[in-house]
């Protein structure tokens, strides 16, 4: 008999329909007398909507993602990378995205069969490779003008053993990342020859705020026994925030799911129904094998997150009672200044203290932040996927392995590659899997 009562997540097909017209829009802009633009998931994507409500993005980590999740497409992208000159040893995202422009095709041939060329390209970089990527884009499309944000100015974190605190950004680092923006709106204007529109911009920036704190409420109930929600469907949800995180849809979705969710605890529905031991990973799954989530469930093992799906859109701050929680937000857009480079200040005073860009300046700060989640999610283990995918993210993670035993969790590792299919081996990963439940004392639940 099932432990706990589950049932389908009611937002389920919105959020896949959702996703689906943010590509489509993405295609079909230029027909709607619309511009296409280019740019990361972590790109301050406030920023352009400022030129209008016809302007779409593509946002390339999670469109290689898509890439990847398609074993068949990923290959002859990957491969046509490769055979263009491009080292296998990069990025994976970064070689299917390439490889998606060389072979001019689509991951969305329902939309657009061939490559929709962006207009212009707008990226900031806190990763090694957030600019070079998009350098390359340059020689694969010529004639697309290209502006980059440098925002790796200065950690928001300081880890003290196994804690962490927040540190105020010193005013000179916010100066020169706005800066950087006030300059990336005059590039704007002039590539694309329209007038820019202040209030669009806040309004924009109001609902960035809104959706990163509201999706970290949402992963803030996964402290739930049992837990909503699973990291399966997490990487479904969360992708919205990845892909428009300054839309007003987003926002409104997630305001939307946070009380599906709640209404999920309320009720005691659950992920799974046998929820006997609970587990976090790390960083990106590969995702072309994201049926290891499913696995996990077979010995009544959940994992309810991971720092990634928690940190990548969420906005957190440490609460006076010491717990971590969703960012305090202003209440209403007018709460926020009306020129333009005081909006931006608050903007990035918001934004630079994002969970997964700490980690880029010490690995002490990941793991410091693993151990939180670990205690106050009540967890019994942990996931850490060793990325070749991802040099940036899995830097140190041996480091956050020991720390982790250290604090008292057992820690399964796992060799992979978030977006190149090749190098995850499938049967030798199901093999530690059992071995980890087995420590854990867990078997296979009989049917």
């Amino acid at each position: 008999m099932a432990k706990y009562k589950t049932e389908p997540l009611r937002l389920w097909n919105k959020a896949k329909e959702l996703r689906l017209k943010f590509y489509e829009n993405y295609a079909k802009a230029h027909e709607k007398g619309g511009l296409r633009w280019a740019g990361g998931a972590w790109t301050l994507d406030a920023i352009p909507r400022g030129l209008g409500d016809d302007v779409w993005s593509i946002t390339s980590e999670p469109y290689a993602a898509s890439i990847a999740f398609n074993k068949k497409f990923s290959l002859r992208c990957l491969e046509a990378t490769e055979r263009a000159g491009y080292a296998r040893d990069l990025c994976s995202y970064m070689r299917n995205y390439w490889g998606s422009i060389i072979l001019d095709e689509y991951a969305f041939p329902e939309f657009s069969k061939k490559w929709p060329k962006p207009d212009f390209i707008f990226q900031d970089h806190i990763c090694c490779s957030h600019s070079k990527w998009y350098q390359v884009v340059c020689d694969l499309e010529p004639g697309v003008p290209m502006f980059s944000v440098d925002v790796g100015c200065a950690p928001a974190m300081k880890a003290d053993g196994e804690t962490f605190k927040y540190v105020p950004m010193p005013q000179h680092a916010i100066d020169y990342v706005v800066g950087q923006c006030l300059d990336g709106i005059d590039f704007l204007v002039k590539v694309t020859g329209r007038e820019y529109n202040d209030e669009l911009l806040r309004k924009a920036i109001y609902n960035h705020m809104r959706s990163t704190a509201l999706w970290a409420k949402v992963c803030e109930l996964q402290k739930t026994i049992p837990a909503p929600l699973e990291e399966k469907t997490l990487y479904s949800l969360y992708v919205l925030g990845v892909l428009a995180k300054a839309s007003q849809w987003c926002a409104d979705f997630y305001e939307e799911l946070l009380a599906d969710v709640e209404d999920r605890v309320d009720r005691g529905i659950a992920a799974i129904a046998e929820e006997r031991a609970r587990l976090i990973s790390d960083t990106q799954p590969p995702w072309g094998f994201l049926k290891v989530f499913r696995y996990l469930e077979e010995f009544g093992c959940i994992s309810i997150g991971s720092l990634y799906t928690f940190g990548l859109v969420g906005q957190w701050e440490l609460k006076e009672d010491g717990t971590w929680g969703a960012k305090t937000f202003p209440a209403s857009v007018d709460d926020l200044p009306k020129d333009r480079e005081g909006m931006l200040a608050e903007y990035i005073k918001f934004e630079i203290n994002k969970p997964e860009w700490q980690h880029f300046y010490h690995p002490a700060l990941k793991s410091a932040m693993m151990i939180k989640i670990a205690r106050d999610w009540k967890l019994d283990g942990v996931m850490l996927h060793y990325n070749r995918g991802c040099e940036g993210l899995t830097i140190g993670i041996a480091e956050n392995r020991l720390a982790l035993q250290k604090a008292g969790f057992p820690v399964m590792t796992f060799e992979g590659n978030m977006g190149d299919e090749r190098e995850f081996d499938e049967a030798r990963t199901m093999a530690r899997i059992d071995a980890f439940m087995e420590t854990l004392s867990l078997n296979k639940i009989e049917v």
